[in-house]
């Protein structure tokens, strides 16, 4: 008698205070109110446009076909990229430190705030890249702002 109490006193603490200890949520998933978007997106720009350098990963087999955070499902072969405080929307290019090699992704996603600079990548760019198969590179990460060389960077051929 005494353990069914002690279960159901622990089962209401537990109810109780679940919603002073939020779980976390995986980054496809998370949700953003309006006020942060806006904060993000105004401040952020300024410092993108010039270049950061950072890191890049990619999104692991397991996200492909769900649901981002811009409502598009998740396609390996796009070339799309999450980033925690560039604008939703905005074409970004991604820059290999090691290599030279270029791309132009959209950001459609968003993933946790890290102390340095960071980008998650699709697959595609990842190869585009030349890092697919390393799990990170050094990036520089620069907004995009021009309309030469759009086919060229895309396609990842500019060195």
């Amino acid at each position: 008698m005494a353990s069914i109490q002690r279960g159901i006193l622990l089962a209401l603490l537990v109810a109780l205070c679940q919603p002073l200890f939020p779980l976390f949520q995986h980054p496809l998933y998370a949700q953003e109110t309006s006020d942060k978007a806006e904060k993000k997106d105004s401040v952020q720009p300024e410092a993108a446009a010039e270049g950061k350098e950072g890191i890049a990963s990619y999104y692991a087999k397991r996200y492909h076909g769900r649901r981002t955070l811009s409502g598009v499902p998740y396609h390996p072969d796009k070339l799309t990229a999450a980033s925690p405080d560039l604008p939703m929307g905005s074409k970004v290019k991604v820059k290999n430190l090691d290599n030279g090699k270029e791309v132009l992704v959209t950001v459609n996603d968003r993933c946790r705030n890290r102390k340095t600079p960071f980008i998650d990548l699709s697959r595609a760019a990842a190869r585009k890249l030349g890092f697919y198969g390393r799990g990170i590179a050094k990036v520089m990460i620069s907004l995009f702002e021009g309309k030469d060389k759009t086919e060229k960077i895309a396609q990842g051929s500019v060195e």
